[in-house]
């Protein structure tokens, strides 16, 4: 199947056997590799009480299938099923709520689309940068959580508020790196920037004061855009960008998940992170790249709700 094929509609015609041929024409370019010693001299196991798609590798013995190794291992869901949410949540701008995939795929429980939703999330996550970003790279922060509840005196909106900190680089024109922070201090916001860009970058901010300073570790400068003055560009200075970002995600948030913890929003941030910095892409191409991507990123449902309510992500 070719990129500009895999629809929804497309994907969705996959029978168990031909999914299971895509994905291991995807991960296996070169043909089938062992996960134990990386080989390649593998035979496919045969006869009736053989799995489908089961091989071993000659040298080592090892049995394994396409999915060992992937956000795939040990599931019960069907792999044309696992492809179709794929491909739903890399063309949705604003996601897919979990509730939404057990209705459309069948699944047979929400803690099932659930934890399917944080298998492919953490496909989506990002490895350490290749290349640290350059140019004009607008910084920015932003605070994620529900409509306060009556009787709580929580009303604070923005910096302040009891809400989740999220700050988000972006490159103009390129990508964007996103985290879930523990506050917005000076500290932890220059140590975001000095980690992600260029020291020959100029870095866009607002008027915040944590920023400060900032521009004479850059060869770029730093400028700021005032917007407690209602000042939101200037010649070209502005964090447009990263307020744009910052809205696909709320809306995301807000329209589509409604709800989001402490804990779990990094895996969101990842997503929507993911979408945006391939957001040039068909909707095939970036399913494909979220399926690459499931490669060595095994999660168990343990690990996922163990998770720390506030637990944070470093940069």
């Amino acid at each position: 199947m070719e990129p500009q094929d895999a629809t929804l509609s497309e994907v969705s015609k996959l029978t168990e056997e031909t999914a299971r041929q895509y994905l291991e024409s995807l991960l296996w370019p070169d043909g089938p590799v062992c996960p134990r010693c990386k080989g390649n001299d593998v035979t496919r196991v045969t006869g009736e009480s053989a799995r489908p798609g089961l091989l071993m590798c000659n040298p080592c013995r090892q049995q394994f299938t396409v999915t060992v190794g992937t956000v795939f291992e040990d599931s019960h869901i069907p792999l044309r099923t696992w492809v179709i949410a794929f491909q739903m949540m890399c063309a949705s701008k604003k996601g897919v709520s979990a509730k939404q995939l057990q209705r459309q795929l069948g699944l047979g429980s929400y803690k099932s689309a659930w934890f399917m939703c944080h298998r492919i999330r953490y496909a989506m996550q990002s490895g350490p940068l290749a290349d640290l970003l350059k140019g004009q790279v607008e910084v920015d922060e932003t605070y994620v959580g529900g409509k306060p509840r009556p009787g709580t005196g929580e009303h604070k909106r923005g910096r302040g508020t009891s809400k989740t900190p999220v700050v988000a680089l972006v490159e103009r024109q390129g990508s964007v790196r996103t985290r879930v922070v523990a506050d917005v201090t000076a500290g932890t916001l220059k140590r975001a920037i000095r980690e992600n860009v260029d020291k020959q970058a100029s870095i866009f901010t607002d008027e915040w004061p944590a920023y400060r300073g900032i521009g004479r570790e850059f060869g770029g400068g730093h400028a700021v855009v005032n917007h407690g003055t209602g000042e939101y560009s200037r010649d070209g200075v502005n964090t447009n960008t990263a307020e744009s970002f910052f809205s696909l995600l709320k809306r995301g948030v807000y329209g589509t998940f409604h709800h989001v913890s402490k804990a779990h929003l990094p895996r969101y941030c990842d997503e929507f992170e993911f979408r945006w910095n391939r957001r040039n892409m068909m909707d095939g191409e970036r399913m494909e790249s979220a399926l690459r991507a499931s490669v060595g990123k095994r999660l168990m449902y343990k690990d996922q709700v163990g998770q720390k309510t506030g637990e944070t992500m470093p940069f």
